[in-house]
């Protein structure tokens, strides 16, 4: 089997027309019909003719050579087993054999090109052997050849569109028919797809180099012939690929070169990756050839990401993460299952970050546990389909004490959501596409009968992220016959909520309204909860009659601030949004609407913020400070003008309660929310010059990097005087407060507070007093 159709090098015009006949270049029957037409006397060579190679060559078969055991008196000096798989009718092995290399099997499928080849060296080379074989399922015992010496056959089976299967099943044979210490020759063009297979597969246990094989001479570049050879090693190393040439040096064309190079670049950083020790993905056959110990054993506390399926190998590519308990002796209900998330989880605390998924660990049961996180090739794909699919490429990960080859079971995340009626469905110039969509999720304790409904706001640049969630009732006010426990169940994590599956069920009603008298999300209660650490500064505001003044940066469906305009009356709020498209968005389907203490901007944050203190003083900001208490405190200058204290002055043209939570458009910068932005030490600073001397900053941020937490915990300490932090329970929502008074709450002090806040916040239900009592009770301070 040999090169053909773009891969040939200047054939004739009768050769030309004879590959074009080939079409299907793993097709028997066409290879057949290619070697009948050429005759038996009429070789051909795809690439690289034997006045190139064997320079190149010889002295690898040589060194090979010295390596093979004294031969004795009986034997052939050249007891060097050379395997040529697809050799079709090359003059390769015939040029060995006529060098001393005669102990050489050649094989092809077919039987045509075989005849003609026996036939043609049977008088002159009568040791040779050949035979009619697929190389891709070889009959060969295993470690049986030296050297397995390939001439275009693995590219021949790699054709784009044919994918990697047959190509993944010969390199396979190739390693398991060599022997220890031998060298697999590849004769190649070294095209980008087939170098990506020719690396992983030799990646634990064998040493490569790669060599440019010598070009004619001529006045234009041609494509080069390139030598890779892999040496099969004794233990499982990792190595550093090793080239012979620079890319200034090669002659070949640009685009071929800068493909090579670029290739061995980028396998050379993953390899360093691995010797350093980084946290990435392996692939199954690295596993097996021992890149994280023995895989047959259970090795408490060890956590390995890796890829299960290949292109061509099966019907799907899977992420997946094998975790074996931390606890050696369990009890255990088996030794290994399955555990698949669906994509529309994938992003949830619980499985993408470790220690979520130690804890799916704990609670299965499972000695050893293959979690599977589905993505976007999945959507459409029935789940025992993929259940079917997955089987046979989870059984390697079995440890060796699996009950006896007993089948591993399969287990499944749901989606949580019972009903689902997508209300809207549209798309912003700034935001994207956007889906408004009323659920029902499925209780814990699987009774759906008194489920409640919730609307929800999805923008779909942001994979498995609830913007926002409101309850729905059936008048927009609180129904009676919702139960406290009911209430309780339903209070979620919006931020980083599951989305479900997507479809319509018309079955819940349209006339529902939503309801602002609750919090669906737990970091919105959150939020609210840091509001103890100033509430003493809040109740001395309200008590004289005069306003807190917050800004809330991002308004999504306008929940936060109708709640806060609901239950803090005391309140003037301002919202600033950048998408003119999510104020309609939230009047027309979450009841937003405003008035004198709640006003939209359409506006930059960042740029509102920096200008607030500017228009606040130009008058250009509504000031609604009690007008008789302002009035007592006036003074009157002999010159009969009106004159306010400084602090006075300053209270009137700075924030009391900065809220950021907006999410980012850039998910590049590695957090959800916000925009990076809004968390660069200059915004800190001028977040800080806009707000007043007991002001509060609050940023909602959504990042699953403990490093870039860390970075905007480190930044924030540089400006504000004091720092706290609120990490709700199974959420990635990190939720930090930020002080700019020296003066604060000591953690003794806070259930005073707490009740300061209660008395102040006017809830309707007292299960959103407790959801901000149990969440203060988690504030933790940084600074």
């Amino acid at each position: 089997m040999k090169m053909g159709k773009k891969k040939t090098q200047q054939p004739s015009a009768s050769t030309d027309d004879l590959v074009k006949t080939l079409g299907d270049f793993t097709s028997k029957e066409n290879w057949d019909s290619f070697f009948t037409i050429r005759g038996s006397d009429d070789s051909f060579e795809w690439y690289a003719e034997w006045p190139q190679l064997r320079d190149s060559l010889f002295p690898l078969l040589q060194q090979q050579q010295q390596q093979q055991p004294s031969p004795s008196s009986s034997s052939s000096s050249s007891s060097l087993q050379i395997l040529v798989p697809g050799c079709g009718n090359s003059r390769l092995s015939e040029h060995l054999y006529d060098a001393g290399f005669e102990d050489v099997t050649n094989v092809d499928f077919s039987k045509v090109v075989i005849s003609d080849m026996l036939r043609r060296n049977v008088r002159e080379r009568p040791n040779m052997r050949w035979r009619v074989m697929d190389m891709t399922q070889m009959q060969f015992t295993d470690d049986t050849f030296d050297v397995v010496l390939d001439k275009g056959g693995l590219d021949a089976l790699m054709e784009p569109e044919l994918g990697r299967k047959l190509g993944n099943q010969y390199l396979s044979e190739v390693k398991r028919v060599l022997k220890s210490g031998g060298k697999f020759i590849c004769l190649t063009l070294a095209e980008s797809h087939v170098l990506g297979l020719l690396f992983s597969k030799f990646r634990f246990g064998w040493k490569l180099s790669l060599y440019a094989i010598p070009q004619k001479p001529s006045s234009n570049p041609d494509l080069q012939t390139f030598m890779l050879v892999a040496e099969k090693e004794n233990c499982n190393e990792l190595h550093q690929i090793m080239s012979s040439f620079s890319r200034s040096s090669l002659g070949c064309h640009q685009h071929q070169a800068s493909g090579l190079c670029e290739a061995l670049e980028n396998e050379n950083r993953i390899r360093g990756e691995y010797l350093s020790g980084s946290d990435i993905l392996y692939s199954l056959e690295d596993l097996q050839l021992g890149a994280k110990g023995d895989l047959t054993k259970v090795s408490p506390g060890c956590r390995v990401q890796l890829t299960l399926g290949e292109q061509g190998g099966s019907r799907f590519c899977y992420k997946a993460v094998l975790l074996d308990a931390k606890q050696p002796s369990g009890p255990f209900s088996f030794h290994c299952g399955v555990f698949i998330v669906p994509k529309t989880r994938a992003h949830e605390w619980l499985f993408s970050s470790e220690e979520g998924q130690w804890q799916v660990v704990e609670s299965s049961k499972a000695a050893r546990l293959i979690m599977v996180l589905l993505e976007t090739i999945h959507a459409n794909a029935d789940m025992d389909d993929i259940q079917k699919d997955l089987s046979p490429l989870v059984k390697p990960l079995a440890p060796a004490d699996n009950d006896k080859g007993d089948q591993i079971p399969f287990m499944t995340a749901s989606d949580g959501i019972k009903q689902r009626n997508i209300v809207y469905q549209g798309s912003s110039s700034l935001t994207g596409p956007i889906i408004i969509e009323d659920v029902v999720y499925e209780n814990a304790d699987g009774d759906v009968a008194r489920s409640l409904p919730f609307r929800r706001l999805i923008f779909q640049r942001t994979e498995g992220l609830v913007q926002s969630e409101a309850l729905l009732t059936g008048d927009g006010s609180f129904d009676k016959s919702v139960s406290k426990s009911e209430l309780k169940k339903a209070s979620s994590s919006s931020k980083s909520k599951r989305r479900g599956t997507q479809g319509k069920n018309n079955e819940l009603s349209s006339k529902m309204k939503v309801y602002h008298g609750f919090l669906a999300s737990s970091y919105h209660a959150g939020i609210i909860s840091g509001l103890s650490l100033i509430s003493s500064y809040l109740e001395s505001v309200a008590s004289a009659g005069n306003r807190v003044k917050a800004v809330v940066i991002g308004l999504g469906a306008g929940l936060l601030p109708m709640f806060l305009n609901g239950c803090m009356q005391f309140m003037q709020i301002e919202v600033v949004e950048l998408d003119p498209t999510m104020l309609n968005l939230a009047r027309d389907y979450f009841g937003f609407t405003q008035d004198k203490h709640l006003k939209v901007h359409i506006a930059d944050g960042i740029e509102f913020v920096r200008d607030y203190r500017k228009l606040s003083a130009a008058g250009e900001m509504p000031v609604h400070e009690n007008e008789d208490a302002l009035s007592s405190e006036m003074l009157l200058s002999s010159n009969g003008r009106c004159n306010s204290s400084d602090e006075e002055t300053r209270r009137s043209t700075t924030i009391d309660i900065l809220i950021v939570d907006v999410d980012s458009s850039d998910s590049s910068s590695g957090m959800t929310c916000p925009a990076a932005d809004f968390v660069e030490e200059s915004f800190l600073r001028t977040v800080k010059d806009a707000l007043s001397e007991q002001g509060l900053f609050v940023i909602n941020l959504v990042s699953r990097s403990s490093a870039i937490k860390d970075m905007v915990v480190s930044r924030m300490k540089e400006v504000f005087s004091h720092l706290f932090c609120l990490q709700l329970e199974g959420e990635v929502n990190l939720v930090i407060f930020g002080l700019c008074s020296e003066s604060y709450i000591k953690e003794d002090c806070i259930p005073e507070a707490t009740l300061r806040l209660e008395k102040l916040l006017k809830p309707n239900h007292p299960e959103i007093s407790q959801s901000i009592n149990d969440a203060v009770k988690k504030l933790r301070c940084l600074k």
